[in-house]
């Protein structure tokens, strides 16, 4: 997501609507027993990674200094509470109490890209070491923000998907060590036209759980219907024995579809100046699968807010750290507000085509590619243009397929040569 990113750890956090606080030096806790049951090559494997942080046992200091939330809300109706924290997070996460006491049962992650946009505020050209020394940092804070069992989520592109599989899956600290549970694709049908290569069209969505508890897997919250059934009126589909609802499956890790493309210009979702928003149902798919009424969610990068809003929407509580405070007021309004989708709703099938013999074409909905991933433009008639003639050419060029055996001429042709069709 856009700007919720700063380059200066200890720079000033602004407290309730400007109430300044001074991040606290995270201090080098007591080391702690390893656990040894890890093999020494994947220690080493993850220490050889350029840029590699060094490794702490906590990511959280000593101190008990109390932050105050940049702004809350509190859910007409579930009485959950969403907060936001403006600042960097690696200053802030360390001295959020969810955080320090290892409870948060969510994180879903969309960092910057390092892709030199122009943001407010945010610096986004490092260096390649600098960007994984920062990315290191936060994604330790996240695991030990977690609690056993706790999901991880991180958006990325390819430039540093790797990276962070690796990081995550052989951290040096086998205390920080996460299992991988799905390598997703997020894939969006308009990508950055280039002449110099293959248009990028997908961002990765990299699926972790933290070892040592029960993971939270809500399949039934996320169905949608099969393609067999969607597309083809498969028969099939109607009898099975693996436990989900006839014609129902769980989604496939490539999530393309109606309303989950990228936010155009034109979506109802749209948010002003956020160039790299996501779709609430992309968000509404993770929280649901991952999470349950009443659990705490949190959003590093805040940005345009969409995780807040799904969260909050769906009974979740949450915490959302921003760098740009401009970003964070709108993000909370944004929450406020609600979502724009049914992120309650049975997902459709993510099939690109429609029912047999019914296929779906576009229709009366306005909005790009975020509204319509998943239908086939309605082609638009083409018309042949027309020469003048005269009418005799007209009758010496009106050649039709006879109807009557190969090889025979028509009759009906006058004093023309005759036209044989042959097989």
């Amino acid at each position: 997501m856009p700007p919720s990113r700063a380059t200066d750890p200890s720079k000033p956090m602004i407290g309730k609507r400007g109430a300044k606080t001074r991040a606290a030096s995270v201090a080098k806790p007591a080391a702690r027993k390893r656990n040894t049951s890890v093999t020494h090559g994947s220690s080493v494997l993850a220490a050889s990674l350029p840029g590699t942080a060094p490794v702490e046992e906590s990511a959280f200091p000593a101190s008990d200094e109390k932050l105050i939330p940049f702004d809350s809300v509190q859910h007409a109706d579930s009485g959950v509470v969403a907060r936001t924290y403006v600042g960097d997070c690696r200053g802030i996460i360390p001295h959020i109490p969810e955080c320090k006491a290892g409870t948060v049962d969510l994180i879903f992650a969309d960092p910057p890209f390092n892709w030199k946009r122009a943001y407010d505020e945010w610096d986004d050209e490092m260096t390649h070491k600098d960007y994984l020394d920062f990315t290191y940092r936060w994604l330790d804070l996240c695991i030990d923000s977690l609690r056993p069992g706790g999901s991880l989520w991180v958006n990325i592109p390819d430039d540093w998907a790797a990276e962070i599989v690796i990081r995550l899956k052989y951290h040096a600290s086998p205390a920080r060590q996460m299992h991988m549970v799905n390598w997703c694709i997020w894939h969006y049908r308009f990508g950055q036209n280039t002449t110099i290569r293959f248009i990028n069209s997908k961002v990765h969505a990299l699926y972790f759980v933290k070892p040592g508890g029960v993971a939270t897997w809500n399949a039934d919250a996320v169905l949608e219907e099969s393609d067999r059934r969607a597309i083809y009126s498969d028969a099939r589909t109607e009898s099975k024995n693996d436990g989900m609802p006839a014609g129902m499956r769980v989604p496939m890790d490539v999530w393309y579809g109606k309303y989950m493309g990228r936010v155009q210009g034109n979506s109802k979702e749209r948010r002003g100046y956020h160039d790299n928003q996501l779709p609430e149902m992309y968000l509404a798919r993770v929280i649901r699968a991952c999470s349950n009424k009443g659990d705490m969610v949190m959003d590093p990068f805040l940005g345009s807010g969409t995780t807040g809003v799904v969260a909050h929407a769906l009974g979740r509580h949450f915490i959302g750290t921003e760098f740009s405070e401009k970003n964070a007021t709108s993000a909370m309004d944004r929450i406020r507000v609600g979502p724009i989708r049914d992120v309650e709703g049975i997902g459709q099938s993510t099939a690109i085509f429609g029912q047999r013999g019914k296929q779906r074409t576009a229709g009366t909905d306005s909005e790009s590619e975020n509204d319509s991933d998943d239908i086939i433009p309605k082609p638009k008639p083409t018309r042949t243009p027309r020469t003048k003639q005269s009418a005799a050419d007209a009758k010496a060029s009106a050649v039709t397929k006879p109807k009557g055996k190969p090889g025979r001429a028509r009759k009906d042709i006058g004093k023309e040569t005759p036209v044989m069709w042959n097989t």
